[in-house]
């Protein structure tokens, strides 16, 4: 999975990020709040971890602002604030989980994993559009302005990530992950491959081109501005 950590103390931040590397996972570490906001809503994540207690933004507004731009990304909070009545006030901003300090990694683990396998809202839709590209989530079908297009199990698979992440940037780790199955980076050209062949079946044969190269980061669907 590919997390968003928000924690400005060096030693928890350090503690939970060498935790989930060594647990297989990738995590974006950032300390404060302002930038913690930027990332959940530029980029896809699984789970994002966050302290109610961060500089710029505190956590409980970043997650209140997440929501509001109608991002559904499971969040925990970490805190040492650990009564009813805050734990009811995380929740209600947001939240999905709450782990007071200190706390054992195992446990923030096995929350996440939890987390992670709970579908998101948007993962219910039975179909996706962007402008005018639809997917069939169900009958498996892609049409471009009423056109069928024809496309492999993985093209399709592809396709799908891309219009869930409609404007963030997706990278080519996420690809791997949740297109491959792949954990580490193979050193190969496969997601570079399938995305040319995906060009030229979704965006070549008609005038506005919808996925677009975001340089040394990864990729994005969108109609451009």
């Amino acid at each position: 999975m590919r997390l968003l950590l928000v924690e400005d103390d060096p030693r928890t931040a350090d503690y939970i990020v060498r935790g989930l590397a060594e647990a297989g996972h990738v995590c974006d570490l950032l300390r404060d709040g302002h930038d913690g906001l930027f990332a959940a809503t530029r980029d896809a994540y699984d789970v994002i971890v966050a302290d109610r207690m961060v500089p710029g933004l505190d956590g409980l507004s970043m997650i209140k602002a997440v929501r509001a731009a109608g991002i559904h990304t499971p969040a925990i909070f970490l805190t040492s604030i650990g009564g009813v009545d805050d734990r009811v006030e995380g929740l209600e901003a947001g939240g999905d989980d709450y782990l007071v300090k200190p706390f054992a990694f195992s446990e923030l683990l096995a929350r996440i994993h939890a987390l992670g396998r709970r579908p998101a809202a948007q993962e219910q839709k039975t179909a996706l559009r962007v402008a005018d590209l639809e997917m069939d989530l169900i009958q498996r079908r892609v049409t471009r302005q009423g056109q069928p297009i024809d496309l492999q199990p993985r093209e399709f698979s592809l396709l799908e990530v891309l219009m869930r992440g409609e404007g963030r940037v997706i990278t080519r780790t996420m690809l791997l992950e949740r297109v491959w199955d792949f954990h580490f980076d193979p050193k190969t050209s496969v997601v570079e491959t399938h995305i040319s062949r995906l060009r030229a079946k979704v965006d070549r044969p008609f005038d506005v081109p919808l996925i677009h190269t975001v340089r040394n980061t990864g990729y994005s669907l969108h109609v451009p501005a």
